[in-house]
């Protein structure tokens, strides 16, 4: 089957959704969603939490409450949607190939491409944890699904590596559920998640953050007996002679999430080593011409409320794009200087107000941030905290990018103390 489109957005989760809204609402209405699920609404449908939607609706929502919000609004305008569609390849003329088990292998040409299809889990096999292979070992996301979707509890003595998010919030989940969550293990001396998981998943419940540590190694034969952990030196190796042995039945992996971007690097378009995505502009398009990017795809966001903001910037880069209106400019370079990991948009392309999303590498107190092109400084804003778990957001508003004199701009940080 050949098809022929405007835009193809490839995900169906809440980044796609709101990209395919975008682009409806700028006037651009031949769409099509491609989705590898039998459902719309990705990763949201398993997040039974609330916690979604504070600024983007002001008020708290469930993920899969959130995901309808925007389900809704795909259905009330009609953008058709394929299920079960599998994307196994994009060109360079923008051409997608897909199988959908009803309609076989299709091959869509689209004008222009929005990647939104996410990030998965780091697994077991990526950590190259020692010991034996038992059952037992799940992510935190698999186990999600099974308590939340299929109602299966994947254990009853709970061991947890990694603080991120999601691990968090499972540990405050098996706790309602009857399991026991022993410890909640971080190899790094912060938590890797938003602070107010910590207090709410963890700190409520007496369920112990041990920082500095991580799992050594997994015993058991048919299931997990327990593990061993370890206290980290500064270079995050093990101490020899800090092991201890904790028994349990399951162990849980939050050790970070991967963008899906097997497709995008097939493509050829240029990577971001340290976001595992594309390098983007300010309207969010790759360095493949016609080919947008936008949510986990891009870099991982923790907070759907941004993702949904981000697809909203690709929706208005898209009609830019195809309206012609993208006028040569001459290209900004973004880097991320003292203090930043990393910062998206990674360049600039258009001369007009944006906003930057960047995460700082380690936790920080009082100090300010600072755009400067070479040695002047074009902009400053102060923080009383900054923390690698939660994403910060800076206005870049055309009276600072008037005064842009080069070819490249630094953001960096200056702290008055660095609490890690």
């Amino acid at each position: 089957m050949k098809k022929q489109v405007d835009v193809a957005i490839i995900g169906g989760g809440p980044a796609g959704l709101a990209a395919a809204i975008s682009c409806y609402d700028q006037g651009v209405t031949d769409l099509l969603i491609l989705e590898r699920d039998e459902h719309l609404g990705g990763i949201l449908q398993q997040c039974i939490h609330n916690g979604f939607g504070v600024h983007l609706f002001k008020e708290e929502l469930t993920g899969p409450e959130y995901a309808q919000r925007f389900i809704d609004e795909v259905e009330r305008r009609k953008i058709p949607y394929l299920l079960n569609s599998m994307v196994l390849e994009i060109d360079e003329k923008k051409t997608v190939y897909c199988i959908n088990p009803e309609m076989g292998l299709m091959e869509i040409q689209a004008k222009a491409i929005i990647l939104a299809m996410g990030c998965r889990e780091r697994t077991r096999g990526a950590l190259k944890i020692p010991g034996t292979r038992p059952a037992g070992v799940f992510t935190a996301g698999m186990a999600q699904k099974l308590v939340n979707l299929h109602g299966y509890l994947p254990g009853k003595e709970i061991v947890i590596l990694g603080s991120g998010d999601i691990g968090l919030i499972m540990a405050r989940r098996m706790t309602w559920e009857g399991a026991r969550v022993k410890m909640v293990c971080e190899i790094m001396p912060y938590s890797t998640g938003l602070a107010r998981n910590v207090h709410q998943c963890l700190n409520d419940y007496g369920i112990p953050l041990k920082f500095n540590c991580t799992v050594v190694n997994i015993h058991g034969k048919e299931r997990v007996e327990g593990v061993t952990i370890a206290k980290v030196d500064e270079n995050r190796r093990p101490i020899p002679g800090t092991e201890e042995y904790v028994s349990c039945d399951t162990l849980l992996l939050s050790v970070g999430l991967i963008p899906e971007n097997e497709l995008s690097e097939a493509l050829g378009v240029e990577m971001d080593p340290v976001t595992n995505g594309p390098v983007v502009d300010e309207y969010r398009q790759t360095s493949s011409p016609g080919v947008f990017a936008c949510g986990n795809v891009l870099h991982v966001h923790d907070l759907v409320d941004y993702v949904s903001e981000e697809a909203k910037i690709a929706g208005l880069g898209v009609k830019r794009y195809l309206s012609s209106s993208n006028e040569p400019q001459k290209e900004i370079k973004i880097i991320a200087g003292r203090g930043i990991r990393y910062v998206v948009p990674q360049r600039l392309s258009s001369g007009q107000a944006t906003e930057l999303f960047f995460r700082v590498d380690n936790v920080y107190s009082k100090g300010k941030f600072y755009i400067k092109d070479q040695d002047r400084i074009l902009f400053q804003k102060s923080f009383l905290r900054a923390a690698p778990g939660e994403m910060e957001k800076l206005k870049l508003g055309n009276d600072v990018l008037s005064k842009i004199q080069s070819s490249e701009i630094l953001l960096e940080l200056v702290s008055d103390k660095g609490e890690a």
